[in-house]
């Protein structure tokens, strides 16, 4: 079965509520497991979770998330990225599969900046991206409202996530899961 992991920091619980919908989506085809990263995790300034990170060794795919704040991912991420070195130097990370998630308070809060720097965290680990393929303003259920193609962009609206970014972040688990399979298999069956 297709593993993957959610690592991601929420501070209001936005960004967990997004993170567990993706892992409603992913479930219905892999093992999804939630790796939040808590105040408890940055010890000294640097992350220091080695569950978390054994987590992502085993996974097949990883979902990286966080609060778009000041125009880019949350500190407590960024610790988690920064922690990550070891793994890039010896390329742990290569060929898994990663898509990524943000919120914002704005419509176009640089959440677009965010998504960029997950997909340079990937790059830089040699990870294939994910994207989200559901063009902006046209998906008859409402997913992808802001019409971010790089991956979930949301905003909160009169204090509340909309449930059409739900569906989203739903949609991108699984889609997440599926994309992933074939390589998966392929490892599998060589």
């Amino acid at each position: 079965m297709i593993r993957l992991a959610i690592v991601y920091f929420s501070a209001t619980g936005t960004t967990a509520r997004l993170a567990e919908a993706i892992q409603a989506g992913a479930a219905e085809v892999a093992n999804a497991t939630l790796c939040r990263i808590v105040g408890d995790d940055i010890v000294a300034g640097r992350f220091q979770n080695e569950c978390t990170m054994n987590t992502v060794d085993a996974a097949d795919a990883v979902a990286f998330g966080s609060p778009t704040l000041m125009g880019g991912p949350a500190a407590q991420f960024k610790a988690f990225a920064d922690a990550t070195s070891e793994r890039w130097s010896e390329q742990r990370w290569a060929r898994k599969v990663a898509a990524g998630f943000t919120t914002g308070s704005c419509a176009n809060g640089d959440q677009g900046h965010t998504l960029t720097y997950f997909t340079v965290l990937a790059a830089q680990h040699g990870m294939l991206w994910c994207s989200l393929n559901i063009p902006g303003g046209n998906d008859q259920r409402g997913r992808n409202r802001l019409g971010s193609q790089i991956g979930l962009a949301t905003q909160i609206v009169d204090g509340e996530l909309p449930h059409s970014d739900l569906a989203t972040a739903h949609y991108l688990g699984r889609g997440l899961a599926d994309v992933t399979r074939p390589f998966v298999t392929s490892a599998l069956h060589p």
